[in-house]
């Protein structure tokens, strides 16, 4: 092997810490060719590429017909290489025609009942831990040990910022939701999670301003009044908070990337207050240098990540200059799967320490570090910054 391809298979081997998924413990593996294949993020490029948005109504053959003609019209596309390398590389197949997607079909569902398939799956990119959402998720059956928790409250703070503007007595309300935090997330303490996670839209609202809920405080206030007390109570309980940015569902029927200049800079407040470490999760351009510049000024922040519309290759190269010229590695996570069967974990994980190789790889060939250094930095990215923050032991 060459030297970059000795590098590359290096960095594939660094442990990893998947921080960000939509696994279920009893779930994990894809059934049939088709939980692969219809992975939202490769069935929006091969929508784009003509496949059928009623293709689960077709019957098998022109299914696989319509998939097969969608997939060669993307073969250019990140989806595509990420599906290709999977059947490849776990099931030693190339889709190439009908009898090859019958192939894998057949191939998938074999794994699905192999007891070790997940954990060998993982084994394959050695990946030490994954990190899900919802508490009745976390219990991995047949790995060699359960995800972290992280459990989200973006589901929740909407009803209290609306149960405090509806209320006829919105203090006595906000008190209330105050204590609701606080009991939770002592709860989630007691169960060993490590912090809380949630996504936030659009707001109006900043947290270095004082809201009035008297003067009649618009829902924006009332949200960032909630997010005020959630930093109170991460800091009394010693969690961290993670918060995603970027995505927004309030300007149609689906989800899209936005890049607010001001997003991060309203909830720089928070950061100076408080004494809790902060995760950054962004999925919109822009937003991967401010979230840079937010850990580079405050050391209790730190850069998650690549979401949704961010998990593109040169997002990702973006993403990665920013933090290699700006930030320690033990301050920056770079692995968000967002995957919904242990299949995707891999082959998302493989294209970004693909990516990162790369680019690591020529920073080396240009002088800019050395080959000591990178290794230090893959290291950080892929597993030792979260591991700290998540307070992950083997």
């Amino acid at each position: 092997m060459t030297g970059r391809e000795t590098w590359i298979a290096e960095v594939e081997g660094i442990e990893t810490l998947d921080t960000h998924t939509h696994l279920i413990g009893d779930k994990l593996c894809a059934q049939s060719f088709w939980d692969i294949a219809h992975y939202f993020w490769l069935n929006r490029e091969m929508q784009a590429g003509g496949y059928p948005a009623n293709v689960a109504e077709l019957p098998e053959k022109e299914r696989i017909e319509a998939f097969l003609k969608a997939y060669r019209a993307t073969r250019n596309t990140l989806m595509n290489w990420t599906a290709t390398h999977i059947f490849k590389q776990l099931y030693g197949i190339e889709l190439r025609d009908e009898r090859s997607v019958y192939e894998a079909d057949e191939a998938v569902r074999a794994s699905a009942q192999k007891a070790g398939w997940a954990q060998q799956v993982a084994d394959k990119l050695n990946v030490r831990a994954f990190v899900v959402n919802h508490p009745d998720h976390a219990k991995f059956v047949g790995m060699r040990r359960d995800a972290i928790l992280l459990p989200r409250i973006d589901g929740k703070l909407p009803q209290w910022t609306r149960a405090i503007a509806a209320s006829a007595q919105p203090e006595e309300a906000y008190e209330e939701a105050r204590g609701s935090i606080d009991e939770l997330f002592a709860s989630y303490r007691e169960q060993g999670c490590p912090g809380v996670m949630t996504t936030l839209p659009a707001f109006e609202a900043s947290a270095n301003r004082s809201y009035s809920l008297k003067a009649g405080a618009t829902e924006d206030q009332i949200l960032m009044m909630l997010l005020h007390a959630v930093c109170e109570a991460a800091e009394r309980h010693g969690l961290l908070v993670q918060i995603f940015v970027g995505v927004e569902r309030s300007w149609c029927g689906t989800a899209i990337p936005v890049n607010d200049p001001l997003k991060i800079a309203k909830l720089s407040g928070l950061f100076e207050r408080y004494a809790v470490p902060f995760e950054l999760v962004a999925a919109s351009e822009l937003n991967n240098l401010d979230i840079v510049q937010a850990a580079w000024n405050f050391p209790n922040v730190h850069t998650g990540g690549q979401w949704w519309f961010n998990f593109r290759a040169s997002t990702y190269r973006y993403a990665m200059q920013y933090r290699l010229e700006a930030l320690p590695a033990l301050k920056s996570s770079l692995i968000v799967s967002d995957a919904r069967c242990i299949e995707w974990s891999y082959g998302k994980i493989a294209l970004v320490k693909r990516l990162m190789a790369e680019f690591l790889f020529e920073q080396t060939e240009r002088g800019w570090i050395d080959r000591e250094t990178a290794l230090q930095v893959a290291k950080g990215w892929l597993y030792e910054s979260a591991a700290q923050r998540y307070s992950f032991r083997e």
